[in-house]
């Protein structure tokens, strides 16, 4: 390994911040919070006096593992094999801290399909079909082994505070006024799978549709995918060329959880 090139290497951060303000958790999961627990002194804040017991700041935070930029693990969909229920499988057993970091890093490979992101329905995703994934590879040569597939949809342009960041998720999966993301059909899931790709991420809410997401779910992650949600900037990689890595925290007996993506560039 070249130390002095990957100590040359910029990185570009493909996660986005979360915030009680902005529209990171999916509706009906536990809310995300972010309050203080210590400050310096005691003064007076917007709910009282601040608890202060040494001049030094600590602040808590209560989050569902799958808010902000994040990862599935395969017992998010896949039930424990003892459990006698359908598709229970030893992959159930695999919660986030057993996922071997090396799955969740590999090659980038970026797949643009933002022309897709004005076709939905109301509270309907556009689908990513295997023949989209097909277009790109006549284009751009076969997928690799081992290579992390990151979907651009241009999805988090509304993760903005406010009436437009309604539309990141609330508006197609509780109102249905306004279009889902798209997002990958199960059958893609299953091609990229025999393509040799491990890793899938996306820009968007989630790798399932606003209207059917168990299905993708259940196809990629029963066959030992990893999904990597909510990213961003994925317009400053190039198509090939840039290593991906997502670091998650490491969560005991978690369904995934919630970390830090980022890509590193040669220049």
């Amino acid at each position: 390994m070249d130390l002095a090139s990957l100590a040359g290497a910029r990185v570009v951060d493909l996660s986005l911040t979360v915030s009680e303000r902005l529209p990171g958790t999916w509706p009906g999961h536990m809310t995300y919070a972010h309050h203080n627990w210590n400050w310096f002194a005691e003064v007076e804040g917007p709910t009282g006096k601040t608890r202060s017991t040494a001049p030094y700041q600590t602040n808590f935070v209560v989050m569902d593992e799958h808010c902000g930029t994040h990862f599935d693990a395969p017992t998010h969909f896949v039930p424990p094999p003892d459990s006698g229920l359908d598709l229970a499988g030893p992959l159930g057993d695999q919660t986030g801290d057993k996922v071997p970091l090396e799955d969740l890093m590999g090659p980038a490979v970026v797949i643009d399909i933002r022309f897709l992101a004005e076709e939905g329905e109301p509270g309907v995703s556009p689908f990513i079909t295997p023949r989209h994934v097909e277009a790109w590879e006549e284009e751009n040569g076969t997928l690799r082994a081992g290579e992390v597939v990151l979907f651009r949809t241009g999805w988090d342009r509304y993760y903005v505070e406010g009436e437009e960041g309604e539309r990141y998720m609330h508006g197609s999966l509780v109102t249905g006024e306004t279009p889902g993301w798209p997002a990958p059909a199960p059958e893609t899931a299953i091609y990229l799978h025999e393509r040799g790709v491990k890793t899938i991420g996306i820009d968007a809410p989630s790798i399932g549709s606003a209207h059917d997401a168990v299905p993708v779910h259940q196809e990629g992650l029963s066959r030992g995918m990893r999904y990597v949600e909510i990213l961003t900037n994925l317009g400053e990689l190039p198509v090939r060329g840039a290593y991906f890595i997502f670091m998650p925290v490491k969560i005991a007996e978690s369904s995934g959880g919630p970390g830090r993506a980022m890509a590193l560039l040669l220049e």
